[in-house]
């Protein structure tokens, strides 16, 4: 009945399981006309209403209303859902869901991480959950859910050799997860959502494989032509982790698909020749020109300006920048910053150069710019400055929005196995205080890798936190080039001496899918040959004529003889006056410490007469003075707004409110 009174033109009925039924009209059977509405349609008759039209449904579904079709259809599918649920003891049932949440939680220790196989992974025992082999083509009712994942199946009733299938393509395979220890449920959620439907490389079609393959045949051919034509230098090749560079390149497109405009990079020695070469495109002429002759001074190119020698740093330590273009038809400038050789000491430099590009970018949602890390196992685990920057992520005044980390696991550090370098099961384990998923893959299934890395993309540009992607590998060589890795680690050699190479795995795989011929391999390393050989004639005749380390983004940042000038910083007592007084007065109603008050009528003072100013007093008056000229002042530390001797005082706490001036 309608609010006025009148009688609903649109009757409903509900039956007992909760649905409402909206009943068509017309010159059409009985179970397709809407029945009367009366107070009096008595129970009887709506029971027969129904059964005649499950009869009709059963006759010939196309005869009954959609709607109807589509519940009785369903209700249908849940009677044989229930039979089997019926069937199904309650000690199965959570038997079942622990199986499931252990696979979720400890998948990664049984999947297939290692490309050398040296590392067996565990298996399954299904007797610790009461099931035995005549249990493996049984149907199990896995429950109706709306939580992302597994349980949130289409088929509810599944084969036990079915859920284990399942699990172990999701959880075994040449990826894993770990994500249990996040304590948010949307993030895990989310994670479950993606991880256990997603098929993500199922819509690779041959273009996009063909991009992989030029990509792996790029960075392998680099490598293999810097050890033909400079034997005798030390490049710290990424030879055994190839598939790093497809990675960073699908994390660098996907990124920009979701927004990003710069990506900040910061790296160690390993692979930092290949990574400026084949993603941020600095000329192979230089990178030859460097390893064989050594960095040359660089005169501007109008020949008038002054000759920079350089950084001071190694060739394979330098910094470079561009504006890449993607896949997807955007673009993204990425700038990579010049290390040391002193090992992820630049991770807290890139950290900052992203939180101050953001800042001057006016990028308050930290979306638009984000810092990738690229750190080797045997640093990440040893040192303390990892730890430190990774604490610094979610600080209010210190997080860039969340950083992506990748690990190239080589499982050497330079000399000693990673069994003598850490305590714990993984490289990347102190990421996971901090709550930061990790992504284990297999450095050999060049797929597998991209699929890993634009999924920590997605992450970071969701929820703004880290993310750690571990790419475990091997180093097919020595710590350089130049060292024996057969006097430590001889039985790892041995393997590594008979193991092919990704890009021999990734072209067998697509011959033999038939998805590429061998003519399409050959056009691509033709291609690149020439091009190296190109690059290695330029090379003799290379000459440096701008400084890549302070180019593009650098423009406007004063010149080294403009900064040895002495430039006059006095200001006039009355404009001191003038910003000493905005300095100390405080908003209406705030209500400062008592001795913080007393404080500031003695800077008050000291303003007024000019006399018994104090050297706190005197440097908030020059960072007034430095504002007022639009100059951005930051202060770091954790003492820094009230002064470790309780002097400076530069942020005001209300007593009766906590809130901040």
């Amino acid at each position: 009945m309608c609010r006025d009174g009148t009688v609903d033109p649109v009757p409903l009925a509900t039956s007992r399981c909760g649905y409402r039924f909206h009943p068509t009209s017309g010159n059409l059977p009985l179970w397709r006309q809407r029945q009367p509405h009366s107070v009096l349609h008595s129970a009887s008759n709506v029971a027969y209403d129904l059964e005649e039209l499950w009869h009709a449904w059963q006759a010939d579904p196309s005869d009954v209303d959609e709607l109807w079709g589509n519940f009785f259809g369903s209700f249908d599918a849940k009677a044989s859902t229930y039979a089997v649920a019926a069937s199904q003891t309650i000690q199965e049932t959570m038997q079942l869901l622990h199986l499931v949440v252990d696979f979720q939680i400890h998948g990664h220790t049984m999947a297939k991480l290692d490309p050398l196989g040296l590392d067996v992974p565990e298996d399954i025992d299904l007797s610790l959950y009461h099931f035995t082999e005549a249990d493996l083509d049984r149907k199990f009712f896995l429950g109706f859910s709306t939580t992302p994942g597994f349980l949130s199946d289409y088929s509810p009733v599944v084969t036990l050799r079915e859920i284990l299938r399942k699990l172990h393509q999701a959880y075994c395979g040449c990826v894993s997860y770990e994500f249990a220890h996040i304590l948010d449920r949307d993030k895990c959620e989310w994670l479950r959502d993606r991880i256990e439907t997603g098929k993500p490389h199922d819509d690779y079609d041959k273009n996009r494989r063909l991009i992989l393959l030029e990509s792996l045949i790029r960075t392998t051919l680099f490598e293999n032509f810097l050890a033909a034509r400079c034997p005798s230098s030390k490049r710290y090749g990424i030879d055994g982790g190839e598939t790093l560079i497809p990675g960073v390149e699908a994390l660098f497109d996907r990124a920009a698909e979701l927004g990003v405009e710069n990506v900040v990079i910061g790296t160690s020695h390993r692979g930092s020749l290949n990574l400026m070469a084949n993603v941020l495109g600095r000329p192979i002429s230089q990178i030859i020109s460097e390893l064989t002759v050594g960095p040359r001074p660089v005169q501007v190119a109008d020949g008038q300006g002054p000759i920079f020698t350089g950084t001071g740093e190694l060739y394979f330590q330098q910094g470079a920048s561009c504006d890449r273009p993607t896949h997807g038809g955007k673009s993204v400038h990425l700038s990579l910053v010049a290390h040391p050789c002193h090992l992820e000491s630049i991770d807290p430099v890139v950290l900052g150069k992203t939180r101050a590009k953001q800042f001057f970018s006016g990028d308050v949602g930290m979306t638009r710019t984000m810092s990738v890390l690229v750190h080797g196992d045997g640093a990440f685990t040893g040192q303390g400055v990892v730890y430190e920057t990774l604490n610094l992520s979610a600080l209010k005044n210190y997080t860039t929005g969340g950083t992506v980390h990748i690990v190239l696991n080589n499982r050497v550090a330079a000399t000693a196995d990673q069994s003598a370098g850490r305590s714990s099961r993984y490289c990347t384990d102190i990421a996971r205080a901090l709550g930061a998923p990790v992504f284990h893959v297999n450095g050999d299934d060049v797929e597998a890798v991209v699929g890993v890395c634009m999924l920590a993309a997605e992450w970071r540009q969701t929820f703004h936190s880290d993310v750690v992607v571990d790419l475990v590998c091997y180093r097919r060589f020595g710590h350089n080039e130049l060292d024996d890795p057969t006097l430590t680690l001889p039985e790892m050699y041995q393997v590594i001496k008979n193991h092919p190479s990704s890009l021999n795995l990734y072209e067998q795989k697509l011959l033999g899918t038939g998805e590429v011929s061998n003519e399409d391999v050959q056009k691509i390393h033709e291609k690149v040959n020439i091009f190296l050989d190109e690059e290695f004639a330029k090379s003799k005749d290379f000459v440096a004529n701008k400084r890549d380390w302070l180019s593009a983004s650098w423009t406007g940042f004063k010149p080294p003889e403009q900064i040895s000038r002495v430039f006059d910083t006095g200001v006039k007592q009355d404009r001191l006056k003038l910003v000493g007084r905005a300095i100390t007065k405080l908003p209406v109603n705030f209500k400062p410490h008592r001795a913080v008050e007393k404080l500031l009528k003695q800077r008050v003072a000291m303003i007024e007469t000019g006399k018994k100013i104090d050297w706190a007093f005197a440097e908030a008056l020059a960072f007034a003075t430095l504002l007022e000229e639009g100059n951005h002042i930051r202060l770091s530390g954790q003492d820094v707004e009230r002064g470790n001797f309780n002097q400076r005082h530069a942020i005001l706490h209300d007593q009766e409110t906590g809130a901040t001036y």
